[in-house]
């Protein structure tokens, strides 16, 4: 049933590619080009899991991207998206957790090709070299990143960004000292590591449910540039610069082209999440240089 499906979508992805190839080129021209954001966990050919792509099919994704879009920063997403100006279809890679493997293929050939990544690790994990939760419980407690990897990859350029102390899910937090604790306290801890400012952060799960607005205050508290969310969207020009949206990096390369052919269907079911930053009171307030609320690519 799987490869079914596969199939059926690969199939429909090349009879709407001459179409979305061609409504790309027609918002590229208006200065409206979609930007995609991937995300990643782990890159790796031992233990495979459901956050786990091999590191063949990675570079796959590297190589049809790296000659398809323009590699760009999350710094450069938030640009474009609040100037209203995108005259190039872009994307931008990141991963979540900080997994050890990564250390051995993805991110050195991220270096090597000169492509911007963000690298969102949980401090307590790598600090304490604690397995994930997730990990224990499936039976394979994975190596995270040390310290010291951490300090290499941002020396080396890669923008390592914040994912909590503890990979908590926001939707079960009600305390705002813990939820203070894992984004604001978490930043600083992570500064000190690393030595460098802390400018993005990451929820868990990512999901609408995860996007708090007490988490959110958080964020905005903490002093960081925007926030990613994980539930599958893209960024258009005209809308909230501040959350970063993503989808998963899929090891099934159907999907994958799916997603960075712009998917219309995506586009018109993304859920909407709305908070506002204080001392606004209303989204609407928040961001008023936005303008519209619609996404310009969803017409």
């Amino acid at each position: 049933m799987r490869s079914l499906k596969l199939a059926a979508l690969n199939a429909q992805v090349m009879l709407t590619s001459p179409f979305r190839r061609a409504r790309i080129r027609k918002a590229a021209a208006e200065g409206t080009a979609p930007i995609s954001v991937s995300f990643y966990h782990r890159v790796a050919d031992t233990c495979a899991n459901d956050w786990t792509i091999s590191r063949e099919r990675f570079l796959r994704h590297i190589d049809y991207c790296k000659s398809r879009f323009e590699m760009i920063s999350l710094a450069e997403v938030q640009r474009r998206v609040r100037s209203q100006q995108s005259h190039n279809a872009a994307m931008s890679i990141t991963f979540d957790d900080g997994y050890r493997d990564n250390c051995e293929f993805a991110l050195p050939l991220l270096i090597q090709r000169g492509i911007p990544c963000t690298y969102f690790v949980t401090t307590c994990n790598v600090r304490g070299q604690m397995p994930f939760p997730h990990d224990v419980k499936s039976g394979e407690p994975l190596a995270v990143n040390t310290v010291q990897q951490i300090r290499e990859l941002s020396d080396a350029g890669v923008e390592i960004g914040c994912h909590t102390r503890q990979h908590v899910d926001f939707s079960k937090v009600h305390d705002q000292a813990t939820v203070r604790d894992e984004v604001v306290r978490a930043k600083s801890e992570l500064e000190q590591m690393i030595g460098r400012e802390v400018r993005y952060f990451a929820f868990p799960f990512g999901l609408p449910a995860q996007l708090t607005q007490a988490a959110i205050e958080a964020v905005s508290e903490a002093g960081f540039d925007g926030f990613c969310s994980a539930y599958g969207a893209y960024n258009l020009v005209g809308r909230d610069w501040f959350h970063i949206r993503r989808f998963h990096g899929d090891p099934e390369f159907a999907r994958l082209k799916n997603w960075l052919s712009i998917d219309p269907r995506k586009v018109r079911q993304e859920p909407e999440v709305r908070y506002f930053l204080p001392p606004a009171m209303s989204f609407k307030e928040t961001f008023p240089m936005m303008g519209r609320t619609t996404p310009l690519f969803a017409h």
